[in-house]
């Protein structure tokens, strides 16, 4: 396994879970090496190489980057994919339906629309803010294609002015934060990215600490719980346990290149309602009923 930061949590822990129920248990039936990056996305490359040299049976990468660098040191090992939104445009996989060469899984998003609904339930909390600060990882390929054609529109027909700010590590983030505050930013807008979203980056605390309503384009009920005003993307867990069938069926014979890559069929919309009393916000009865969970 190779993962951004550390190849555990809750999302890991439903992936595992997702495996013994399928008869892969730890110790027992499957020998598991766990390679985390702690957030220094350019180890991952001499990480995944280290993988490779071990000879396994199976490469499971979380996140697009960890995926680039385990797709890039073998064309060989079968790679099981978790949370990459777009694996066909970036060049990982030749079509959703038969990926091709080594690789499948699971991707995050639908393309299409998307951004556009998670933009939407901001300008409902927020009827008259106009400007509002993106914050992206320019090291996450799909930020760069994404935003400028699905994000960038989506704000436009909604009336807020999108400021892209490009966040490369965590150290950053309150500097971002000051900045976009300077700049008369009304709420953020924080995309789905391991480094974004990790505990650690702080992004919830410092924002709501800024008076600065977050959404994070991520189903993330930690970063709502942490101060975020709320969350929308699909269920990771649901994914993860996708992905641990995957392992079951390629460690049984499949091979990738035949399996079918899946997209999400649930997204989850998460408030708070605590940090929007804070900033005084009312979340109309609208929002409200479209919530798959509110955190009071």
């Amino acid at each position: 396994m190779l993962c951004t930061h550390s190849c555990s949590g809750n999302i890991n822990d439903a992936f595992s879970d997702e495996l013994r129920k399928l008869g892969w248990v730890e110790g027992s039936t499957i020998v598991i090496e766990r390679k985390g990056a702690g957030g220094r996305f350019d180890q991952l490359p001499a990480l995944a190489a280290d993988l490779v040299r071990s000879k396994p049976d199976l490469l499971v990468a979380f996140a697009p980057q960890p995926v680039r660098a385990a797709k890039n040191a073998t064309s060989e090992i079968p790679i099981v994919m978790l949370f990459v939104a777009d694996p066909v445009g970036l060049g990982l996989a030749s079509s959703l339906a038969r990926p091709g060469g080594n690789l499948t899984g699971v991707a995050t998003l639908v393309p299409g629309g998307f951004g556009g609904k998670a933009l939407g339930f901001l300008r409902e909390l927020l009827p008259q803010a106009k400007r509002v600060a993106a914050f992206i990882n320019p090291s996450n390929d799909i930020h760069r294609q994404t935003f400028p054609r699905e994000h960038l529109p989506a704000a436009d027909k909604l009336g807020f002015q999108l400021d892209i700010i490009e966040i490369r590590e965590a150290e950053e983030i309150p500097g971002a934060i000051a900045a976009a505050k300077a700049r008369g930013a009304e709420a953020l807008y924080i995309a789905g990215d391991p480094m974004l979203n990790s505990p650690t980056s702080r992004v919830s605390e410092l924002a709501a600490q800024a008076r600065l309503p977050s959404i994070y384009l991520a189903g993330s009920r930690e970063r709502v719980e942490a101060g975020g005003l709320i969350s929308f993307g699909p269920d990771y867990a649901a994914l993860a346990r996708r992905g641990a069938h995957y392992v079951d069926r390629i460690l049984k014979g499949a091979k990738p290149a035949e399996l079918p890559i899946e997209q999400p069929t649930k997204f989850l919309l998460l408030i708070n309602l605590k940090t929007a009393k804070l900033l005084g916000i009312e979340i109309p009865a609208s929002v409200l009923a479209s919530a798959d969970e509110v955190i009071e």
